[in-house]
């Protein structure tokens, strides 16, 4: 499978991608005890798609912009933040509607210009509340997230309420809608409903435990309309120069509210790594439960890329469930020249958790550094379908500057 020149292009273009600017620098104090914070976030990105189908390969190179203003004052803060993507090539289904027949695979960052934060609250000593279109992240984002690897940012339009009590902390929050990545444009611009996201915790060092209630109930979208209730143990575990990390997750979700659907799943995580000298390994299984083929585990405020390979082959979970066995390496390498050079390579084989169905393989790749403010990230995955979907490759070159 081949890329085509685009590639070279967007190379061509990330050359001169280092910014030439002087960093904004700290908050602006504009009175005793009030600030100002820039908030800047710039990325320019290559990706690539090639499926084994009758679609032809995308190739998008889009620019995105986030910028905004902090104001803060004795714990209470304004925020707003803008964000916008300029799609610099067409040849990619950007997923909007009414482009025309799009003869090409999906990159899902379509041109778009929005509101992507707007907040006031109070924030003190890890205590207080946020009301507005804000930024809701939970864990490692594997129920709740923002999305992030998109160009366009998820947000929420809720009411939040956090508190941190010594070892305690307690997050409690409710959307009347979830502001998706598609823009817009798109009639995927924000899936309105009830959504209650609960997430409390104690840390116990070295061992963190973490409950969690979703309850999501949407207007429209009501297939997916669920409950989850679950528990989350993470530890790290220093032994000589290295460490052992641990995690286990269980949870238990159905259908909720005016779902059509009738169904009981479980959904299990658990992994196991370690890192000596810079090296990392880590093998994990998750398994998103099905109820007999009817359904199985969704989790629609996730984000999703992050979870069962790059590939995205699985940002819907099949009705038979998915059972994923993973094994990843990393590296973190000391260069003079290229400081906060990071690579890691992670295999998956997918199975259904119903029927016995093989759907396939996945190789993940991913080459890194960050100096400073200013990261390029090189990204590469590769899915092998069996019994589910096509083979699908792709390739992602990224420059970052963020304030």
């Amino acid at each position: 499978m081949r890329f085509s020149s685009a590639l070279l292009t967007a190379v061509s273009v990330f050359g001169l991608a280092t910014p030439a600017f002087a960093a904004p620098g700290d908050p602006v104090e504009v009175a005793e005890g009030v600030t100002l914070d820039p908030i800047i976030d710039l990325r320019l990105r290559y990706e690539g798609v090639d499926q084994d189908n009758a679609l032809q390969d995308a190739d998008a190179i889009t620019l995105r912009l986030r910028t905004g203003i902090e104001l803060k004052a004795s714990g209470f803060f304004a925020l707003i933040e803008g964000e916008g993507t300029l799609a610099i090539g067409t040849n990619y289904n950007d997923t909007i509607p009414g482009n025309g027949v799009e003869p090409y695979s999906v990159v899902a960052d379509p041109d778009n210009i929005e509101l992507n934060r707007a907040a006031i609250g109070y924030m003190k000593d890890g205590r207080g509340i946020t009301v507005g279109r804000q930024r809701i992240i939970h864990d490692k984002a594997r129920w709740v997230g923002n999305v992030g690897w998109r160009q366009n940012e998820q947000t929420f339009d809720a009411v939040r309420a956090q508190g941190k009590f010594g070892p305690v902390t307690l997050d409690a929050a409710w959307s009347n809608s979830q502001r998706t990545i598609f823009g817009i444009d798109s009639p995927n611009q924000e899936f309105d409903g009830d959504l209650i996201l609960l997430n409390g915790g104690v840390d116990l060092k070295p061992v963190k435990v973490t409950g969690f209630a979703y309850l999501i109930d949407y207007d429209l979208r009501t297939d997916m309309s669920s409950q989850t209730y679950g528990v989350l143990a993470s530890g790290s575990f220093p032994i000589g120069k290295g460490k052992i990390d641990v995690l286990a997750s269980v949870a238990r979700q159905s259908d909720y509210q005016a779902s059509p659907l009738s169904y009981d799943a479980n959904y299990l995580n658990f992994e196991l790594g370690g890192s000596l000298a810079g090296f990392g390994l880590m093998a994990g299984y998750e398994e998103l439960g099905s109820d007999g083929g009817v359904a199985a585990v969704q989790t629609p405020l996730a984000t999703l890329h992050a979870f069962n390979g790059w590939a995205d082959v699985f940002l819907t979970t099949p009705a038979t469930g998915l059972r994923d066995y993973y094994i990843s390496a990393s590296k973190s390498f000391k260069l003079k020249a290229l400081p906060g050079l990071k690579a890691g390579v992670t295999y998956h084989k997918y199975e259904s958790d119903f029927g016995g169905l093989d759907y396939g393989s996945e190789w993940d790749a991913v080459l890194g550094f960050k100096l400073g403010r200013f990261g390029l990230t090189a990204k590469y995955a590769n899915y092998d379908a069996y019994g589910f979907s096509v083979d699908t490759e792709k390739f992602w070159l990224q420059a970052e500057v963020s304030y």
